[in-house]
């Protein structure tokens, strides 16, 4: 069989397949780490707001509930969050807020426990809090950003079945090529027949010419993917925000996404081997 080395369109199919793949790959394991690392750094939080108009009345509960639940077992840390942070952190939705007439904030107390809040640790918080700060409410943190952890989930599925797709897109795409160099080379095929080769024999010289494509192009592919994972990364690190910095790719992370251009040779051979040997049954 004639084999171009990257001068024909299937080691190019290959390599769009592979870089697809390798960029949804790379997308589904960020969103892994950043779901993991928010729920491990949030599993033991707890915020109080104290809303309260009048300033020094808001300050006052604040206080109190940090002495509170600094006594209670089982908490780590207890911070009350300065006025100075408060306003930074509402900066860029409200924008700079000046004047006297500017609407107030909750005083803000964030609280570490050493063990995940469960219902009955925030139940007694809650207990505990509002007997000396009628104004506060009390809420895990890990309960704001469960809508997020849906989206997210919602988000590593659709990356998990683009992965699915394109391993079935790159499966077709070399079914339809062997197809079509089997019925180019039917004549040279029954020659073969007649000289004593087998279908395994014949079957393995596509086995190996597909693989040779694939191989070509799974490395052509895997460069283009990895350059377009640390752009978008390099994009993203811009943002300097906790929740997309979390989700930054380790080592192991960067082992699978160089996995992913030998799992596409493998598939590649797999799918040419079996095409060959089901068409040669009927053929001959």
């Amino acid at each position: 069989m004639p084999q171009g080395r990257l001068a024909g369109p299937m080691p190019w199919v290959i390599a769009i397949m592979v870089a697809l793949t390798v960029i949804a790959a790379a997308a589904g394991l960020a969103l892994s780490n950043t779901a993991r690392n928010a729920a491990d750094a949030l599993s033991g939080g707890v915020t109080v707001q104290v809303v309260e108009a009048n300033p020094a009345e808001r300050d006052r509960q604040a206080r109190a509930a940090a002495r509170v639940i600094q006594a209670m077992p089982g908490v780590e840390d207890v911070h009350i969050v300065s006025q100075e942070e408060v306003e930074k952190l509402i900066e860029p939705w409200l924008g700079a807020r000046t004047g006297e007439d500017q609407i107030p904030v909750p005083a803000l107390v964030d609280v570490r426990l050493r063990d995940p809040v469960d219902g009955e640790k925030l139940g007694a918080i809650r207990s505990q809090v509002r007997s000396v700060a009628p104004a506060a409410r009390v809420d895990a943190q890990s309960s704001w950003l469960k809508p997020v952890f849906k989206a997210i989930d919602s988000l590593q599925w659709l990356a998990l079945a683009l992965v699915a797709l394109l391993g079935a897109a790159l499966a077709a795409a070399v079914l339809l090529a062997v197809r079509n160099a089997l019925g180019v080379n039917r004549e040279t095929i029954e020659v073969v027949h007649l000289l004593g080769g087998t279908d395994a024999q014949i079957a393995r010289i596509f086995q190996r010419a597909i693989g040779f494509d694939a191989a070509g192009g799974g490395a052509v592919g895997l460069a283009l993917g990895l350059v377009a994972v640390l752009f978008l990364g390099q994009r993203f690190s811009g943002l300097e925000a906790g929740l997309v910095d979390s989700g930054a790719l380790d080592w192991f992370d960067w082992l699978l996404l160089a996995l992913i251009p030998i799992a596409g040779v493998l598939l590649a051979m797999l799918t040419a081997r079996q095409t060959v040997v089901r068409a040669l049954r009927k053929m001959l």
